[in-house]
């Protein structure tokens, strides 16, 4: 007889264990183990040899022509931006992002415009009813796209119903984790559950050419629930960003086997929907007419495309005695405190009796090392009460012994400048030949530029 193993498999990081216990090995996460059954384990199996009994494959060079796989636009351009120029055929896509970030707000407008373009396209909903999804369309005034809509939760019901004569040119899954396979135990959500239900849907969109794009719920630090061995069987991994209190969404792309992952693409919320932002620019800069201090203009890039953001940095000094504060929103605190210990180091600044706060205007989450120079600025004009001119943009990366470092595609951040109005840069001298149509304030060092900005001759 065939003997039932148990085994208990990790909710979170899908590591599998032979008993229970409170904290998984491998993730270090508490109460996180579940009772799965596996299959039944048999003296022929224990046995088999895998190295016989199967088809040859054959094997081609890396030198066969291969042609690029074809395109199909949404029409959105932002969403296709992200995606690398379209969507493939036969391609899977996971997309995450919090509740009620606009998910499916926007996979129920790309939809809409893929399915106007006369492609057939299915929208399958686990977590809505199908008439509450037709009262969104209707009120996005997308109650006349020809989408196929379904409310359903079974995976081979799915696809059962796609199957049936052509197939979809767009198959969306809204949302993964409220998938059920009928051929594994545990309910809807587990690991199990949904590393199965998404392994059917891939094989689906492989062998059949349909597109399917998964929703997938995400966690409290931000990152999709589930397996991490979910992202690595889709194609494409997107990650729908931004604060609910703000305007803004940025869709983001982590993974892409199709295209680049430093493409990103910009929507603004409104009530009729998401909304294509063709200058992003103007979200993330404060509206001034004059210099304010402690503020600075940074020409951050996204991929290809610059962002000009405001950075913000406040020095409030405390009583003898008092331990202060140090607060980032949108850029890494790590790298204000390098900053900080560089000002203090190499340019004889103390903000050892000062609260720092840094602020990255209108909920935008810099990345790019290039805002080390901006930042300082930021943080010298707070502590010394002199503004940086507000028709300035500062860029460039600082090293621990204070020198000033040149950063990549100078020549996009400070054409995206000069486009809105700037007339001024504070950057490197490594990259003072790349702004000839600007005015240019080069420096060394980080000593030399605070000596510039507090006026030291």
């Amino acid at each position: 007889m065939a003997k039932i193993q148990k085994r208990f498999v990790c909710q979170s990081c899908g590591s599998v264990s032979h008993r229970w216990q409170g904290q998984c090995a491998d993730c270090a996460e508490w109460n996180t183990l579940v009772e799965e059954a596996s299959a039944a384990a048999t003296p022929f199996q224990a046995r088999h040899n895998l190295q016989g009994g199967g088809r040859t494959i054959a094997m081609i060079g890396l030198d066969a022509e291969v042609a690029l796989p074809p395109r199909t636009a949404f029409g959105i351009a932002e969403l296709d931006r992200a995606l690398g120029g379209g969507l493939v055929s036969g391609s899977a896509t996971l997309i995450g992002g919090d509740p009620g970030i606009g998910k499916s707000t926007l996979l129920l407008q790309a939809a809409a415009a893929l399915a106007r373009q006369g492609h057939d396209v299915a929208y399958v909903s686990g977590e809505e009813a199908a008439d509450q999804v037709r009262l969104r369309a209707r009120r996005l005034g997308l109650g006349d796209a020809p989408v196929r809509l379904a409310s359903a939760t079974s995976t081979r019901d799915i696809l059962t119903t796609m199957s049936m004569g052509t197939p979809p040119r767009l198959l969306v899954i809204d949302s993964i984790q409220t998938m059920h396979s009928d051929l594994i135990e545990g309910a809807p959500g587990t690991v199990s559950q949904v590393r199965a239900s998404a392994q059917e849907l891939i094989r689906f969109a492989k062998e059949r050419g349909t597109a399917v794009v998964l929703v997938g719920h995400v966690t409290k630090d931000g990152s999709i629930a589930g397996p991490r061995v979910l992202e690595h069987m889709v194609d494409t991994v997107l990650s729908f960003e931004g604060e609910r209190s703000h305007q803004y969404r940025i869709l983001r792309a982590i993974k892409n086997r199709f295209g680049g992952t430093d493409e990103i693409g910009v929507f603004s919320m409104v009530a009729e929907g998401l909304v294509e932002v063709t200058n992003p620019s103007a979200l993330f800069l404060t509206q001034r007419d004059e210099g304010v201090t402690g503020a600075t203009v940074f020409p951050a890039l996204e991929g290809t495309r610059p962002v000009l953001v405001e950075i913000q940095a406040l020095v409030v000094r405390v009583a003898s005695g008092a331990t202060p504060r140090r607060s980032v929103v949108g850029w890494d605190s790590a790298r204000l405190a390098m900053i900080l210990a560089v000002l203090e180091a190499r340019c004889g600044l103390s903000f050892s009796t000062c609260e720092v706060y840094l602020n990255v205007a209108g909920g935008y989450r810099v990345q790019d090392p290039a805002a080390d120079l901006a930042v300082a600025a930021a943080l010298v004009s707070a502590l010394s009460e002199r503004p940086v001119p507000a028709d300035a943009v500062a860029f460039g990366e600082i090293a621990l012994s204070g020198e000033l470092r040149p950063v990549a595609h100078a020549p996009l951040r400070l054409k995206e400048a000069a486009k809105l109005g700037f007339e001024r840069v504070l950057l490197p001298v490594a990259a003072r030949a790349e702004a000839d149509a600007m005015r240019v304030s080069a420096f060394r060092t980080l000593g030399q530029f605070v000596d510039h900005m507090l006026g030291r001759g």
